[in-house]
């Protein structure tokens, strides 16, 4: 009997707020001020049009980065001699922070809202497999594993293979069940079809555009709908998610909740959340700063759409 597949009527809201290694301290002017462990770090963020709560504090920066064009690139500026790389944790996963040249320190923040609901379904399973696709530095990879999963990590570049495992080494999973492949996403995915793989979990969060180990390119709009409906094959019959994020600017949350329903198809039932990921400003103002007379604000950064088993 074919099961209805059902897709959320309005939209969900997933916030991060600032925990012991993380926060977003304030924004205003086009850019936001984040603490990253003992690093305070000023990033661009065009959306931010309002005003700053705590002015006094940006003086403050130990980096502040320079974009270049329209792109994520850009330098950093320092005011004090930067680590190459400094230990940062969220729950029980050790990752570290790294100034990289695209605007970001070698983790997504905003993902934690992502990392907490991942772990919450795995854990509810035996033992799943779960695929990590355009994995990067692997920190869902390590809050999988952590959670009970099998794992198989699956990123095109050399180099965030190699912060993954460092990372996971930082973490004390140096033996956990993750398969680290430096691989082209979607001629992974492509093979694992024809090979029959299943797994219990997917997660998916692409860049807007990338390049494999030998020379593929990758473009969100053109390729992501082929991804999708590859990935849908390999969901088990116990499968219990997938969970696909997109930062790209012209992408919607209901965008991707539909292509996510129609790839998994109505025989599967379950039910597709959707929504905006974000960043909330800390509510507790840094130690002999006044708190201010303003409500902290919210950051949107990235869409998701997310199928559930029922």
């Amino acid at each position: 009997m074919a099961l209805n597949m059902i897709i959320s009527d309005t939209p969900t809201t997933l916030r991060t707020q600032a925990w012991a290694d993380y926060a977003l301290v304030d924004s205003g002017d086009g850019k936001k001020l984040e603490r990253y462990g003992d690093y305070l770090v000023i990033r661009p963020e065009p959306q931010c049009w309002w005003a700053p709560k705590y002015p006094q504090l940006w003086d403050k920066a130990d980096a502040i980065f320079d974009p270049h064009g329209e792109d994520d690139e850009g330098n950093w500026r320092f005011t004090r001699k930067p680590a190459e790389q400094w230990a940062l944790g969220w729950e029980k996963a050790r990752f570290y922070g790294r100034f990289t040249n695209f605007r970001h320190l070698a983790f997504f923040p905003e993902q934690a809202a992502n990392w907490a609901w991942q772990k919450e379904a795995i854990s509810k399973r035996n033992s799943p497999r779960v695929l990590n696709l355009f994995g990067y530095t692997g920190v869902a990879s390590l809050v999988a594993a952590e959670a009970g999963a099998k794992v198989t990590h699956v990123d095109a570049s050399k180099k965030a293979i190699g912060w993954a495992r460092d990372n996971a080494t930082l973490s004390g999973m140096s033996d956990a069940p993750i398969r680290w492949i430096c691989e082209d996403a979607r001629k992974y995915v492509q093979r694992e079809v024809k090979r029959g793989s299943k797994y219990e979990g997917i997660i998916l969060d692409p860049p807007k555009y990338g390049r494999g180990p030998t020379g593929e390119v990758w473009r969100l709009f053109e390729d992501l709908p082929e991804m999708i409906h590859l990935c849908a094959q390999l969901l088990s019959d116990e499968a219990s998610f997938l969970l696909l994020n997109a930062y790209a600017a012209r992408v919607s949350g209901p965008a991707l909740a539909h292509l996510v329903a129609e790839a998994v198809g109505p025989g599967k039932g379950g039910r597709v959340d959707y929504g905006e990921l974000t960043l909330i400003e800390d509510s507790k103002p840094p130690k002999g700063v006044k708190p201010a007379d303003i409500a902290p604000r919210e950051i949107g950064l990235s869409f998701f759409a997310r199928w559930m088993a029922q």
